[in-house]
């Protein structure tokens, strides 16, 4: 990746463990404090579910090693704390080993409501939680998969199919639509945003409308991709997704529903 991070990375001890200082702690428990009070009635079950597997402490951020322990019981998955930004070659070969690449740094106070890189709070939180799933450990383990055999093209429209379902995914619950996605769940306006506005497009998920729309990481989407049920997931994790983007790559991509990003 050509981009640069403000943060740096925490690096484990010998022990594996991350030291973080108080004021860090502190931003975790506040963090997630308010996030457990926004996802009510707004994540899906899975992901209440995934919270409760993983019983993750809020006076303190959670090691890696903790984590992975209760994942890897659950679907074989364990974290892997990393610099704050991988390259892309890094983060499928990741993923396709069932370690998910978790940033080990936590965000500053001044940017607690959105950044645009990922923290420890929006990984662990946001996407281990998830991960307690198997259904969808399966897909983002065959995307990982997928990553290591396509072009850079093909990364490119595998990074929206990433961005419609991990991070900013849908799903019809007996509730009404709820979320999924570690980006609407990780965070405080989005939530509310994605599953109760009327501005955005909900659509219901395929996978070539999903890798046909292009989208833009800095502002809330337009656009979301509601799945039917976690089997539609089940049967991504088994599709060529490479031959699925040739599809899409031939149809053409979708109008932007945004407008272009003023340069700085």
């Amino acid at each position: 990746m050509s981009k640069t991070s403000k943060y740096e990375a925490k690096v484990p001890d010998d022990n594996g463990i991350i030291p973080y200082s108080e004021d860090e702690h502190a931003v975790w428990h506040d963090l997630i404090t308010r996030q457990m009070d926004i996802i009510k009635g707004r994540a899906c079950p899975e992901f209440l579910d995934g919270l409760e597997i993983l019983d993750l402490p809020s006076d303190r951020i959670p090691q890696p090693g903790e984590v992975s322990e209760k994942l890897y019981a659950r679907t074989g998955w364990r974290v892997e704390p990393v610099p704050a930004l991988i390259n892309f070659d890094r983060f499928f070969t990741l993923l396709a080993e069932k370690r998910f690449p978790a940033a080990s740094f936590i965000r500053h106070r001044d940017e607690m409501d959105y950044l645009q890189e990922p923290d420890i709070f929006h990984e662990i939180f946001g996407h281990a939680t998830m991960l307690t799933h198997q259904a969808f450990a399966d897909f983002t383990e065959s995307y990982g998969k997928a990553g290591l055999k396509a072009s850079k093209a093909d990364r490119v429209m595998l990074a929206r199919l990433y961005w419609f379902t991990v991070e900013f995914g849908l799903i019809d619950s007996h509730h009404g639509i709820r979320s999924y996605g570690g980006g609407i769940n990780s965070s405080p306006g989005e939530c509310v945003y994605a599953v109760e506005s009327d501005q955005p497009i909900r659509r219901r998920f395929d996978i070539l409308s999903a890798l046909r729309t292009p989208y833009r990481i800095d502002i809330y989407q337009p656009v979301y991709y509601v799945l039917h049920n976690f089997h539609d997931m089940f049967e991504l994790a088994s599709m060529d997704l490479i031959n699925w983007i040739r599809k899409a790559r031939i149809m053409g991509e979708f109008d932007p529903l945004f407008p272009p990003k003023q340069a700085a």
